[in-house]
């Protein structure tokens, strides 16, 4: 089965016009018990509570009842049970938890629509794509912006992406390139399964892609490809007389502009294309600031102070300069993202102080070496150790709480981390960017 999706892939890489109309027959017996032995069997359930184990049991029969129905085009997904995950902002970002069934059909999916796709996809689009992630797309922020005449930099923010795609719009850019109706009908009733929420009844689904389905990151990219990045680079880049790039990932992006007024025209042209497709920018979170490497010198000439920072996947971006004397975009972590983890951690801490000390120790030593080799990039040091201070701190705070007596003692607490249990220690950094 790999090897006909690596074919697929091969055609479209090469035949950038073709248009694929009888590959709904992929989806067979030998794709869906693949999909269902890689499906992660700890995720949470759907409105059915049926889990992997429970599906296992009679797999050879439900598979085969599945995809008769998907034959008979009598399959029909159930609808998500929606959940409400807090953001940073005090609002709720809604979950989508599908049933398990629906997940090996929407793998299915999946798999079929990037081996279609992905050959499409532009360099600038990193969210969501194989061998590609965040330090990819910071790495080439840092060269459209250091390596490039830019003097202005737009960032954007797009008002709940996922919430508001277009369903129409989906079907017609996804059939722009697979024609089969097999396929579109899958795509079809997957967006319009509807949702039933923790204290209310069914919700239909008239617009948006669930976050939490398998398949919406790539409906995303496809959408995000033919909305912003083929308008950015077929139409917009050949009528501007200055140098202009963009990173995208997922629903983010930032703009890299050399002159101000090309900027302030693509951006009023940007807000009237989205609109167009259904979508809208947080006007509040949009900003263009001078940003470059003649930025500094040319805000000092005009006292305007030194240049704006902005954030972008977890890093402040902030104008510098290498001890050469050489300009250098320099990152350190995002304020919010820095207090938000720290509160994380101290509240995680708070409910395992019950739990032996290596178990706690163990669990603190995985998650900050996850989280030192995504901030551990070049000049972002002092805030990786200070987040490992404070996880120290909120350690120490919790283990002389789990009795009346204190447990440690200053000195005893860092013997016990540096000789008993250790913690992990941040290298100077881990990746260079």
């Amino acid at each position: 089965m790999e090897t006909k999706l690596e074919r697929i892939t091969q055609l479209s890489k090469e035949n950038p016009n073709m248009v694929f109309t009888s590959i709904g027959h992929l989806i067979n017996m030998e794709l869906l018990k693949d999909c269902h032995v890689k499906m992660d069997k700890d995720k949470a359930v759907g409105i059915d509570g049926v889990t992997k184990d429970d599906y296992s049991r009679e797999l050879e029969e439900n598979l085969t009842n599945l995809l008769d129905r998907m034959k008979r085009k009598a399959y029909h997904p159930k609808p998500a049970r929606r959940v409400e995950i807090p953001k940073d902002n005090g609002k709720t970002r809604p979950l989508s938890i599908y049933c398990y069934e629906d997940k090996i059909v929407q793998e299915a999916l999946r798999r079929i629509i990037e081996a279609v796709f992905e050959p499409c996809f532009y360099d600038e689009m990193m969210g969501f794509r194989p061998h590609r992630g965040c330090h990819d797309a910071l790495k080439m922020l840092d060269n459209q912006i250091g390596g490039q005449k830019t003097g202005w930099v737009l960032d954007a923010d797009i008002k709940s992406f996922f919430d508001n795609i277009n369903h129409e719009w989906m079907l017609k850019f996804v059939g722009a390139r697979i024609k089969d109706p097999r396929i579109l009908r899958l795509v079809r009733v997957m967006l319009k399964a509807g949702v039933v929420k923790d204290m209310g009844g069914f919700e239909p689904t008239e617009q948006g892609s669930g976050q939490g389905s398998v398949c919406s990151p790539v409906l995303a990219n496809v959408y995000m490809h033919y909305v912003l990045l083929w308008w950015f680079r077929e139409v917009i880049k050949p009528t501007l007389k200055g140098y202009a790039g963009i990173v995208n990932y997922a629903d983010d992006f930032v703009v890299c502009f050399q002159y101000k007024w090309e900027a302030e025209l693509f951006y009023e042209r940007m807000k009237h294309r989205m609109a167009y497709f259904g979508l809208s920018l947080a006007e509040e979170k949009c900003r263009l600031l001078e940003f470059g490497r003649f930025a500094e010198l040319n805000r000092k000439r005009r006292g305007d102070g030194k240049p704006e920072t902005f954030d972008f996947l977890g890093f402040t971006h902030i104008c510098s300069m290498t001890k050469n004397g050489r300009f250098k975009v320099r990152r350190k972590t995002s304020h919010k993202k820095f207090v938000k983890k720290c509160k994380e951690m101290h509240n995680k801490i708070g409910m395992l102080r019950t739990q032996k000390t290596e178990v706690i120790v163990h669990w603190i030593n995985q998650v900050l070496t996850g989280y030192f080799h995504y901030y551990g990039v070049y000049g972002n040091y002092p805030s990786v150790l200070a987040f490992r201070w404070n996880v120290l701190k909120s350690l120490f705070y919790w283990l002389n709480r789990r009795s009346q007596k204190r447990s440690y003692t200053k000195a005893g607490f860092f013997d016990m981390i540096t000789y008993g249990h250790p913690i992990v220690r941040p290298k100077s950094f881990y990746v260079y960017i």
